[in-house]
């Protein structure tokens, strides 16, 4: 920005005087259409208490405004940047990847580049704002805090509470405020997860590609009547720091206390997965010998399906009876890796109880 802004009630006066000298440099945000303009702009002028001011256009973006058709604040659009414009506002929703532009013959590089000079941010970054604006309506149509986060495709939670401030003026945790149950995404080595806590324990915990996480979201709101929102609580924390050894190959021993829902069956399958010693995996089969129930193979592969507390219940230590590694929730890729990093666990541990035993051996009278 080449010179300060003046005060909002000036450039109010410029826009309804529509002042020239503030074109390019000030643009204003129409808070009851969503859209903004140049000062210039023939349109019919809004009402002062439903005006905001930026210093660009991309910060006009960022807050969630649409631009306007008739004085058109981006400037003029080159035909194939209008064709990704127009498919952003057919589908709000869509993750788009730098892969989707390849294959639609952009050159990623090229095409950032031109987005920036244009609109100071990226087609991706428009893509996200996009999506946030879609999660705002998720909300205003009576849906999650959470679900309307994942719909956004915002993996950090402290992310989408700054971006909903920005687009809407407020935390998206003020929308339930008496909220039961919190969530909060925790980063990990294999990738993003999200933990649902109250005051007292574990509710769900799960990596965000997970294809079932949004069904498992649904049954959780419906318990708590809706009352889901953004937040930690010191479960969090213990949570956190559990995982942070695990995934150093440090310890397998998780003291975060966890709340299991289910039927008695589906609880004994979980806990039978929670005797299975790291390093070590079992079969359906073998699992349903272990809780008496030899002929409910099948049902003990729904159950094992069903875990929503992922690591923390290992069900991903439970393999075909061929020793395929069958289906895992939140990947093949990420159960394969889970299993090779407690083998390293297991065998930490064990030159750890040998040094200790040759220790005692040397110390022996």
């Amino acid at each position: 920005m080449l010179f300060t802004l003046p005060d909002p009630d000036s450039l109010y006066q410029a826009l309804l005087a529509r002042d020239p000298q503030y074109d390019g440099r000030a643009f204003v945000g129409v808070a009851s259409t969503g859209i903004f303009c140049r000062l210039t702009c023939p349109a019919r002028k809004p009402l002062r208490r439903n005006c905001s001011f930026f210093d660009s256009a991309a910060a006009c973006l960022e807050a969630g405004f649409r631009p306007c058709k008739r004085c058109h604040p981006l400037g003029e659009i080159a035909p194939a940047h209008q064709a990704l414009l127009a498919a952003l506002e057919q589908d709000p929703a869509r993750r788009w990847s730098e892969a989707d532009l390849v294959a639609l013959g952009h050159d990623p590089s090229t095409l950032r580049r031109a987005f920036r000079r244009q609109f100071g941010m990226t087609f991706l970054d428009l893509a996200r704002q996009a999506r946030l604006r879609h999660a705002a309506r998720h909300l205003a149509q009576g849906g999650t805090v959470i679900e309307a986060q994942l719909e956004a495709g915002f993996d950090s939670a402290s992310g989408f509470r700054a971006a909903f401030a920005r687009l809407l003026g407020h935390a998206p945790a003020r929308m339930a405020e008496a909220a039961l149950l919190r969530a909060d995404f925790i980063d990990t080595p294999l990738g993003g997860m999200v933990a649902l806590v109250d005051d007292h324990a574990l509710h769900l915990l799960e990596f965000t590609s997970r294809p079932a996480l949004g069904a498992e979201l649904r049954r959780l709101s419906a318990l708590t009547k809706g009352r889901i929102g953004l937040g930690r609580s010191a479960i969090t924390d213990q949570l956190e720091a559990d995982l942070a050894r695990y995934f150093a190959a440090e310890s397998a021993q998780f003291t975060t206390p966890m709340v299991l829902y289910g039927t008695p069956f589906t609880r004994a399958v979980w806990q039978a997965l929670q005797t299975i010693p790291p390093g070590e995996t079992r079969s359906y089969s073998q699992i349903a010998r272990q809780i008496g129930r030899p002929e409910a193979v099948r049902a003990v592969a729904r159950a094992n399906g069903a875990n929503q507390l992922a690591v923390l219940i290992p069900c991903h230590r439970v393999i075909g009876a061929d020793g395929s590694l069958t289906g895992y929730g939140g990947g093949l890729w990420r159960k394969e890796r889970l299993i090779a990093l407690e083998a390293r666990l297991a065998a930490a541990s064990r030159d750890q109880k040998l040094r200790e035993s040759l220790d005692l051996a040397c110390n022996w009278p």
